[in-house]
């Protein structure tokens, strides 16, 4: 069982490269696209798996952001993240890990419960983001955050680390942990 690991290569110079791990794969390309066409000063690299690990054959950039998809409307999804998780170093939930909810715009049709993914998030120390990928303009809202989010843990932006991610996405919003 190979892990992966934040510094299992050196960085590339002014690359940035997210792994967005998930089992909805024409939602998944379709992000990787927007994010690719969002104006970034990096070199951004966007990987796609459905699930963790990845093979260990392949010659493959530094990570610098794994973000893990779940499916509101899929407890497969859910399963596949959670199994996924397993095969990530613990050093990655140093602020180069995020989950990504889609399909909360139809709360009525999920098969997983929200807070289900607030308390997998909170375990992992992790921020969340809520997104409908399926509508175009909230998919291009969050690829221009994922984006950002990107530089951040690739080092890009002076002042700002990938330690300081979870702190700078908390929002009133969000219940208290002691709440959960």
């Amino acid at each position: 069982m190979s892990v992966l690991r934040p510094l299992d290569k050196q960085p590339g110079l002014n690359t940035a490269t997210i792994l967005l791990v998930g089992t909805e794969d024409a939602l998944l390309q379709q992000l990787a696209d927007s994010m690719l066409k969002e104006d970034c000063a990096s070199e951004l690299k966007v990987h796609l798996a459905r699930s963790l690990p990845l093979p260990s054959n392949v010659n493959r950039p530094r990570i610098d952001l794994i973000v893990f998809v779940v499916n509101l409307h899929s407890k497969y999804s859910l399963r596949n993240v959670e199994e996924s998780l397993r095969h990530v170093d613990a050093t990655f939930f140093l602020g180069k890990v995020g989950f990504l909810a889609t399909g909360a715009g139809r709360e009525s049709h999920c098969s997983i419960h929200r807070n289900t993914v607030v308390r997998l998030a909170h375990t992992y120390r992790s921020p969340l983001l809520f997104c409908d990928l399926e509508v175009e303009g909230f998919r291009a809202t969050v690829a221009q955050r994922l984006v950002r989010m990107l530089q951040i843990c690739a080092g890009h932006v002076p002042g700002v680390s990938a330690l300081n991610l979870l702190s700078l996405l908390r929002s009133s919003e969000n219940p208290a942990l002691e709440d959960l």
